[in-house]
């Protein structure tokens, strides 16, 4: 079982977005952090289910998303 780093953000309209780090282009999108983790989880399958060459998962430790303003 590998793990997989996810990026959660927020919209306007208050949509979760949910981005997989170590999968380019995997995502989707819920309205509560339940369905948005189900969702992911699929996706990534899907992902990994597409992709011919299985991704190797990045070997950095994760630490967090931070933002700036300037």
């Amino acid at each position: 079982m590998e793990k997989y780093t996810i990026i959660v953000e927020q919209d306007e309209n208050g949509v979760l977005i949910g981005s997989a780090v170590e999968l380019p282009g995997c995502h989707t999108q819920a309205r509560t952090y339940d369905q948005l983790f189900s969702r992911m989880k699929e996706a990534i399958e899907l992902y990994l289910e597409v992709e011919e060459e299985r991704v190797e998962a990045v070997h950095n430790k994760f630490l967090g998303v931070q933002q700036i303003e300037i």
